[in-house]
């Protein structure tokens, strides 16, 4: 289980941190972080909050212990600099860039852990029924999950009674749609040639 880390526009040259990098590069991380405190370079503070970043990302996100964890990848990037100017003689101007530094760290384990089963693999694969005739379906069976879509599936007692109903809009009782409304409902009742006529298309 790899974990990363990641330091973004460190202000410091690559050139710094590279040396301090290239120093602690696959060493444990505990054997890492005991050299770096004695080592007398500027570049040892950042790379240390780094080390111990990515040990508590790998203790609170993947439970890793800090004794079987080492450094596997370490490395610095350029990320740009920032633009100064300093004055020189003959009122000449010349830049000064002040660097900055992309630093991404990779622990890795020494000894691979077993991962644990998740909920969704220790539930029990359903058996596979192979079934060679109409007579064995309905013989073999069901599965938990047909039974549950089937049970899903069924309409409550009286719904295909409310579907017949007419819905009759009681907001509109005194206003002059409700004559409409009442003309329409006794032109569907009715009969014959004037049912045609009104139901016709004009055109």
């Amino acid at each position: 289980m790899q974990v990363k880390a990641n330091l973004n526009y460190l202000r410091m040259s690559p050139k710094k941190v590279r040396w301090v990098a290239a120093f602690v590069r696959g060493m444990k991380v505990e054997q890492a972080l005991v050299q770096l405190n004695y080592l007398n370079k500027a570049a040892k503070k950042p790379i240390i909050k780094l080390i111990n970043s990515a040990v508590a990302n790998a203790a609170h996100n993947f439970n890793l212990k800090k004794e079987n964890l080492y450094i596997k990848e370490i490395k610095a990037d350029m990320a740009g600099a920032l633009k100064r100017w300093t004055p020189k003689a003959h009122g000449r101007a010349t830049p000064i860039l002040k660097r900055l530094t992309h630093l991404t760290l990779v622990l890795d384990e020494l000894v691979p852990t077993k991962k644990k089963a998740t909920a969704k693999t220790a539930k029990k694969k359903e058996e596979v029924v192979k079934v060679k005739s109409l007579e064995e379906i309905k013989i073999a069976p069901k599965s938990e999950s047909i039974l549950a879509s089937e049970k899903k599936e069924t309409k409550p007692e009286g719904h295909e009674k409310e579907i017949d109903k007419e819905i009759i809009d009681v907001r509109m009782e005194g206003k002059h749609r409700h004559k409409q409304q009442e003309d329409r409902r006794t032109m569907k009742k009715a009969k014959g040639f004037i049912k045609k006529m009104f139901n016709r298309k004009a055109g």
